[in-house]
């Protein structure tokens, strides 16, 4: 399996994984060109995507979707709530007849060689989900704009190999921030975003020796700074109740504007 971000933050999100012969976009939240150019760079165009899912309709995820679905008249997947608050979304422009696959939570499905498994998330959108993709016995797991996370967070992510987690904001620097009350309210509260310690702290709970890859992404970009992030989670990790320190594993922060390494497992 492949795992590249190809643009993760505030601003917008954007993934790609591989299996064998599937390939996939998790989100389209950056203008067409920008996916395009960031497919080209792993060796990738859009022409070899077999579909894009969909976590949650917010424009920071669906900006390019309209854009793509017209040219490439490739399927999107996504849930019932978030295939009608697009339809709704006059930002992403009048989508090709057909071209939605309704997909649930806790039922997989395949896109050729990848199983996929939506989970779901508690955020303030209609029908959000998180991913986990899988091809032979590797698996990767999309786990991003999570208010919160629990037991069943963690079953659904546990012993993937490669992880993209939301490290979105540092509470100190949201607190003292501009952000309306009302917004920093939102962004804290269980149907809102994973600070760094609590990406941290679920991040100790999916930890095994079989995790190659760790992807800190979604960063806020003005209540985070990636350098925060990386050391808040690796402090987690290592002063956690686990027996591993983070210099054990491969952790990186998922940059805005730049695709990550790809990864292969």
């Amino acid at each position: 399996m492949r795992l590249c971000s190809i643009a993760s933050g505030s601003s917008g999100n954007c993934i790609y994984v591989g299996g064998e012969t599937a390939h996939v976009l998790v989100d389209a939240g950056i203008s067409g060109k920008r996916i395009e150019c960031g497919l080209q760079s792993i060796d990738m165009s859009m022409r070899d995507m077999d579909g894009i899912l969909v976590t949650h309709e917010h424009y920071d995820h669906v900006k390019g979707l309209g854009v793509l679905a017209r040219r490439y008249k490739l399927p999107i997947y996504a849930t019932k709530g978030t295939i009608a608050a697009i339809c709704a979304m006059s930002q992403v422009g009048k989508l090709p007849e057909g071209i939605f696959r309704e997909i649930s939570e806790d039922a997989d499905f395949w896109i050729q060689d990848l199983q996929i498994r939506p989970f779901t998330i508690s955020h303030d959108a209609a029908q959000p989900v998180g991913y986990r993709l899988q091809c032979g016995s590797q698996s990767v797991g999309i786990a991003t704009d999570l208010g919160t996370f629990n037991d069943y967070i963690v079953e659904n992510l546990r012993r993937v190999n490669a992880l993209l987690l939301e490290a979105n904001h540092d509470v100190r620097m949201l607190q003292a921030g501009g952000y309306p009350y009302y917004l920093k309210c939102r962004i804290l509260g269980d149907r809102g975003h994973l600070s760094n310690e609590n990406a941290g702290r679920l991040l100790c709970r999916l930890l095994h020796d079989q995790l190659k890859a760790v992807l800190l992404g979604h960063l806020s970009q003005e209540n985070n700074m990636e350098e925060l992030a990386y050391q808040t989670v690796c402090q987690e990790v290592t002063l956690g109740e686990n027996p591993y320190r983070a210099e054990d594993f491969q952790i990186q922060v998922a940059g805005r504007s730049r695709r990550s390494e790809l990864i292969t497992l």
